[in-house]
């Protein structure tokens, strides 16, 4: 792959930034569309070699020229939180529907070769608890969440920009994996490992088919080497249940190890005034109404066609687990504020 020009959005994200490593490690070309280039990850993109672009994915014309020279256009930034306020679903709107319709639809007018999608099996609502789904699956449900609503909306664009000629190929990964991660998993996962996250939980026989970042990361790879146009991919790990993820926690040590499951609405009930203490303290919402609604959805799906035509494999759910808590222990051992609230925050 030397030599090949990569566009890529969402460089200075969980994924982005280990994407960039990769793509740069096997010798690519990397212009990452970033929004401000003095930022700490922007920098650590241009210390990777990447060339930094300023713009923004909600303005079309800022990625106009850094796109005409790309060989290959990586669309993979997106706003993944929940229990926003509403600027941030204003932002999320903005960044996960209208970005996706400009960076797609530029990529479509200025005729490049190759584009590359990250959606999220979100985008196809929940599925059965017991049966895996693939990617022929019909979405028959309303959305729990605004970010399973806004990006519904951007997998569906996505997809009248395949059909109009678009060489694109979709990937959808269930939630992603690993050490640093910003979002609900993140921070529960470091709560635990400061011995304070609550015990408690909800809807134990939730499935969920989590795939770690670095198995993702592998499966962009491989579309990029073998350029699947036309093509969607469920890109999820082993599947496991709630009640076996905290099994597999409760192998290392961290917090409280009794669990009692709540009921969804109760659960909501106890949540939904923690969501503005939570921001007073310099936190985003980790537990939230949305959180809930979110936890009591199953995500089940196989990965059998990225398996079987990219020749992409995954971890067990215990090695994914053992891996990125082992990760993040190192992360946490290295910061330097060891106050509560700066140990729960990625760094």
């Amino acid at each position: 792959m030397l030599g090949v020009n990569v566009f890529l959005t969402g460089g200075t994200g969980f994924i982005g930034l280990r994407l960039v490593t990769s793509l740069i490690q096997q010798g690519m070309r990397v212009t990452a569309l970033v929004r401000n280039p003095s930022h700490s990850h922007a920098l650590e993109l241009e210390q990777l070699g990447a060339t930094l672009v300023k713009g923004d994915v909600t303005m079309r014309e800022s990625m106009r020229l850094a796109m005409q020279q790309a060989d290959v256009v990586i669309h993979g930034a997106g706003v993944y939180q929940l229990g926003l306020d509403k600027a941030g679903i204003e932002r999320m709107n903005a960044v996960n529907i209208e970005g996706t319709k400009n960076t797609l639809g530029l990529a479509h007018e200025l005729g490049v070769k190759h584009a590359i999608y990250l959606s999220t099996t979100w985008a196809y609502g929940a599925s059965a608890s017991s049966v895996a789904r693939d990617e022929t699956a019909i979405r028959s449900v309303t959305y729990a969440t605004d970010y399973e609503r806004t990006k519904k909306e951007a997998h569906r664009i996505a997809l009248e920009f395949g059909t109009a000629g678009l060489p694109l190929t979709i990937l959808c990964p269930n939630a992603v994996i690993g050490e640093n991660d910003h979002a609900s998993f993140g921070y529960t996962l470091r709560m635990y490992l400061c011995n304070v996250l609550p015990p408690i939980a909800w809807t134990p026989q939730v499935r969920l088919s989590l795939v770690h970042l670095d198995d993702l990361i592998s499966a962009i790879m491989l579309t990029v080497q073998k350029k699947p146009i036309g093509q969607t991919y469920f890109i999820g790990g082993e599947a496991h249940t709630r009640s076996e993820m905290f099994t597999y926690w409760q192998k290392h040590a961290g917090g409280l190890k009794f669990r009692a499951w709540l009921p969804v609405e109760f659960t909501k009930m106890i949540f939904t005034p923690l969501e503005p203490l939570q921001r007073a303290i310099g936190l985003p919402a980790v537990f939230s109404r949305e959180l809930v609604e979110a936890g009591r959805i199953s995500l089940y799906d196989s990965s059998e066609r990225a398996k079987r035509d990219l020749g992409w494999t995954h971890r067990s759910a215990a090695t994914m687990w053992d891996d990125t808590i082992a990760a993040e222990r190192l992360l946490l051992a290295k910061r330097a504020k060891r106050d509560l609230i700066s140990l729960l925050k990625p760094i």
